[in-house]
């Protein structure tokens, strides 16, 4: 199994070009549709907690539903958006790069180097 989780959707060109810097360098990771398999709302904690993060720093805030939820506003925390990302995993931005007790949003995707080196 490998060390490296990619949470990601493959349509997006961001995840696209993470897949190819991390096959081209000869790195074994384990891809995660999320938007497709689903992510629970500990999974989702976790990955933030990892990454040194707020739900509201890896909101899509682009995404559509951000504004028919009314997501915008900057009272809303974590214990109400990480649910909703759960429940609507479009909200979620990606890819996020897991790796032991590491976990880096990946955007732009240098932001991955740091992690590959260990």
């Amino acid at each position: 199994m490998a060390d490296i989780t990619v949470y990601e959707k493959r349509s997006c060109s961001t995840c696209r070009t993470l897949f190819t810097l991390l096959t081209e360098r000869g790195i074994d990771f384990e891809r995660i549709e999320y938007h497709v398999e689903g992510i629970d709302e500990p999974k989702i904690r976790e990955l933030l907690a990892k990454a040194g993060i707020s739900a509201r720093e890896a909101l899509r805030e682009r995404e559509p539903l951000v504004a028919q939820l009314g997501l915008a506003r900057a009272d809303i925390g974590d214990d109400e958006l990480v649910p909703l990302m759960a429940e609507h995993p479009q909200l979620l931005q990606r890819p996020i790069v897991e790796r032991g007790d590491r976990a880096v949003l990946a955007r732009p995707i240098e932001r991955v180097l740091p992690l590959l080196d260990g």
